[in-house]
């Protein structure tokens, strides 16, 4: 498996970062709204339901944006 990786990544260099600036800027705007290095609460179970909490705010950011604030409530007050 290894080797496959190592040969789809010589076959095309720039996979990786492309990846990488894909993938990088979600976390690191997370990471940076969370305003500490670290997740405030202890134990895995509680870290998930933290980071769920981060991912879900990330996400509804664009939404808010393109459908506006009133519209958005009024969308999640009618599911």
């Amino acid at each position: 498996m290894v080797e496959e990786v190592q040969r789809r990544l010589d076959s095309n260099p720039d996979a990786m970062r492309t990846r990488l600036e894909t993938v990088e800027h979600p976390f690191g705007t997370i990471k940076a709204r969370m305003g500490t290095p670290h997740f405030l609460m202890k134990r895995l179970r509680n870290v998930a339901a933290e980071m769920a909490l981060h991912v879900l705010a990330y996400n509804l950011t664009p939404v808010m944006n393109i459908l506006g604030k009133q519209s958005l409530i009024a969308a999640i007050r009618a599911a």
